[in-house]
């Protein structure tokens, strides 16, 4: 039987060879090649870190959930013990990158009565990095605005071994560590960026960089203070004061996984605690692995942790809207073989890998085919759970047949296509569906984010809704999709939510409706490293407009005592309340902007 503790990514992961691995964008993801071992996420409870040895790590979290680093021989006794509940592997995440403050109705409420500013407020930044010595993120006085500064990818001996044997560092000497809980990065606090800045060798004193300006980008949006072109350019809470963690790992080409998403949320949540202080978090970035139900452990945690301190936690709901990698369809209730359903799928050529999860309720029974492009077919063994291998022409198949977790009624078959030289066969592949009997008869098929697909990976027959990335799926957190400003038009790229008319009322439950709002997200004009002015476009850039926004309602809420409990849903109620109409948009809640519309800080 298999261990039902693991979810099905997993469990394959386990199951296949390591060279299987290696060739996979997925199935690798969370294997630590340097100490052989598995960086997992586990749900628990009681005391976890008894189970802490020599050749296990243990990373507390909160709300009972935490990081577990062990060698793979151990995995199945370890998910035996009783204190371990399930344990997901961790996802890679991508950003959600392709006219704002005045169409967001910011300028009211910053320039005029009751001149709102986020001053009192943190804006937590979880991205790439910052350029910490931009003036935007600075005071007046030449202060930095960050108050503490989290590099995940840094070393804490090569950070100590750069910094300059001078009389004004010695507080720092040899004090490059991880902040106190967490076992990788180095912390800056503001004190020690405020060396830097004056230092005239700031890279050797705070050694963090922003190397693709993703984070300064959409740090500038939310929070930038004005000081460049003479106030020219200003972010949304341009008096909040920042934390900022840069994801990833020491790892070269290392990228951010969720495991350091949760640290991070983890960190930012305890800091704003420490401080004192309410906080809204910006995440500007996803994937798209999961049931898109919001039971996903990570979907889970970030539930729970915005109700701890005064937080609000904003998520891009991604760019999957048209990049044609998602299809659903129901059967309805049927008993006995139904009409079969083909639903077919373009392979570019010099696609190295890819994959396919097919998600349906687990009370529904199907037959499940696939046909490769020359017409070879295999039959997964439904009746089967766990692994399987084929070999359709020069592509390896690994397949896995799900069970329910504890947290989802949902089943999940994963298709997994390795080359057996260079590249996966291209051309049409068609998975073929038979319902025996059915209840819902739904059904969802994801390929991976469209950022690590060839061009022409995609669907014949797509559907757009439900392309939410994950965790922007995450009931309790403010999705943000994003539309055209000038245009005041929704942008087709934009992850798009529930189709309404399919829920019926008895399960339209909080959350269900996603995106929450819009924000401008097509050619935004913001801040790059160095100072450089840059035009992006993306749900990422659509973000930090309502996190700013956030923070502005929490500084006239809570540090101007008109509501000192205006903080997490409260908040999301708020700039519903506050949205207002797009123009072509006539009904509401849908599945492209949201409940209500495009945000209104006014």
């Amino acid at each position: 039987m298999e261990n039902q503790k693991l979810e099905a990514l997993l469990g394959l992961a386990l199951s296949v060879e390591e060279t299987q691995r290696q060739k996979s964008g997925q199935l690798g993801v969370g294997f630590l090649e340097e100490t052989r071992k598995w960086e997992l996420i586990v749900k628990y409870n009681g005391d976890i870190e008894r189970l802490q040895s020599n050749v296990i790590g243990v990373e507390k979290l909160i709300a009972g959930y935490a990081i577990v680093t062990i060698p793979e021989e151990l995995i199945d006794t370890f998910t035996q013990l009783d204190e371990v509940e399930y344990v997901e592997k961790p996802k890679r995440l991508y950003f959600s990158t392709l006219q704002g403050k005045g169409v967001s109705c910011i300028f009211p409420v910053t320039n005029r009565y009751p001149y709102l500013s986020g001053k009192g407020t943190l804006v937590a930044v979880i991205d790439s990095g910052i350029d910490y010595t931009s003036p935007e993120f600075m005071t007046r006085e030449g202060s930095t605005r960050i108050r503490f500064l989290w590099d995940q990818t840094l070393v804490p001996e090569q950070v100590n071994a750069l910094l300059p044997q001078r009389e004004e560092f010695s507080a720092w000497d040899k004090m490059a560590a991880p902040p106190a809980g967490f076992l990788t990065g180095v912390e800056f606090s503001g004190e020690r960026i405020n060396a830097a800045l004056k230092s005239g060798v700031p890279e050797l004193v705070v050694p963090s960089r922003d190397t693709s300006g993703h984070g300064t980008a959409v740090a500038a949006i939310g929070a930038a203070g004005g000081m460049l072109l003479e106030g020219q350019y200003q972010g949304v809470a341009s008096e909040s004061q920042l934390l900022v963690v840069k994801m990833g790992t020491p790892a070269p080409d290392s990228f951010p996984k969720t495991t350091e998403l949760m640290r991070a949320l983890t960190y930012v949540v305890q800091k704003a605690v420490e401080l004192g202080m309410p906080v809204a978090v910006n995440l500007s970035f996803g994937n798209t692995y999961g049931s898109h139900d919001g039971t996903s452990l990570v979907e889970r945690f970030l539930n729970n942790v915005s109700e701890i301190g005064r937080t609000v936690i904003c998520v891009g709901s991604g760019n999957e809207g048209a990049a044609a990698g998602h299809v659903s369809g129901s059967f309805g209730m049927l008993s006995g073989l139904g009409d079969e359903r083909e639903i077919e799928l373009s392979v570019a050529a010099y696609q190295r890998t890819f994959s396919i999860q097919v998600w349906k309720e687990y009370v529904d029974s199907f037959r499940l085919r696939l046909r490769s492009p020359k017409g070879a077919e295999i039959v997964v063994d439904m009746n089967r759970p766990g692994g399987q291998s084929y070999v359709l022409e020069n592509t390896e198949i690994l397949t896995y047949v799900g069970e329910p977790s504890p947290y989802s009624v949902n089943q999940e078959i994963y298709f997994e296509f390795l080359p057996r030289f260079s590249y996966v066969d291209s051309g049409i592949w068609t998975i073929v569906m038979q319902p025996i009997q059915t209840v819902t008869g739904n059904y969802d098929l994801y390929l991976p984010s469209s950022v690590v697909l060839n061009e022409g990976t995609r669907f014949f027959t797509p559907t757009p809704v439900k392309t939410l990335t994950i965790p922007s799926t995450a009931s309790k957190v403010i999705t943000v999709g994003a539309y055209n400003a000038v245009f005041e038009a929704y942008a087709d790229f934009s992850g798009r939510g529930y189709p309404m008319q399919n829920i019926p009322a008895e399960r339209m439950i909080p959350g269900t409706v996603k995106p929450d709002l819009a924000a401008p997200g097509v050619d935004i004009e913001t801040i790059g490293p160095g100072g450089t002015f840059v035009r992006v476009s993306g749900t990422s850039f659509a973000t930090p407009f309502v996190t700013g926004s956030a923070a502005l309602l929490m500084e006239w809420g809570i540090i101007k005592e008109n509501d000192p409990f205006l903080y997490g849903e409260k908040v999301k109620a708020y700039l519903r309340r506050g949205a207002k109409p797009i123009r072509g948009e006539t009904e509401y809640p849908n599945a492209r902007v949201g409940a209500y519309g495009n945000i209104v800080s006014s």
